[in-house]
């Protein structure tokens, strides 16, 4: 698939994608924590879809070639990944997202900072697992810094958790403390 027709994917499409990927995650899980933990994580991204963008969505994947429908015997049609969409659901792993590190530094700085309320605490606690796994240096509490670009990374994370109204992010070219940062991601 061309890098132009992943870029119109949106928030919705893409937990469809992962849904059907966990489905698939389901089906291959020897474990049954790992197998509850991610019956649990699709059972909640599933509520929070709306049902017409659901059925926008659906559409616009079908049409996109990332999904497949498949006839059962009692004549049920069945949503599947299609290669297309199982390289691009992947992808969009939270688990094993990375960071790309450029040949040179912008010198510029990214920072995340979030103030989730306390009802929402597994969303918050969620958000500062990904940014630390993501390598993001904790400045302050639910303040993150990191040197490279990575807003389509962020963006996905603010998408997935559904936080958008939550989180900031910034780009900054100076920080009073960038000797120790540089220091940190060994940018010297």
């Amino acid at each position: 698939m061309a890098k132009n027709q992943q870029k119109r994917i949106g928030s919705v499409q893409k937990k469809i994608l992962l849904l059907l990927l966990g489905g698939v995650v389901l089906g291959l899980s020897s474990s049954p924590a790992r197998y509850f933990h991610t019956l649990k994580k699709l059972r909640s991204e599933w509520r929070n879809i709306n049902r017409r963008a659901l059925n926008q969505a659906i559409r616009a994947l079908y049409k996109s070639k990332l999904v497949e429908t498949k006839s059962g015997k009692n004549g049920v049609l069945t949503l599947i990944l299609s290669k297309d969409g199982n390289r691009v659901a992947l992808s969009y792993n939270l688990e094993t997202m990375q960071l790309k590190k450029p040949a040179k530094w912008d010198h510029r700085w990214r920072i995340v900072m979030f103030d989730v309320p306390e009802p929402l605490k597994k969303v918050r606690e969620s958000l500062r697992y990904h940014l630390k796994n993501l390598g993001f240096l904790e400045l302050q509490k639910s303040v993150f810094v990191h040197p490279f670009p990575c807003e389509k990374e962020i963006e996905y994370v603010i998408e997935f958790y559904n936080a958008r109204r939550h989180v900031r992010f910034i780009t900054a070219e100076q920080i009073d403390n960038e000797i120790h940062l540089k220091k940190h991601f060994d940018l010297f």
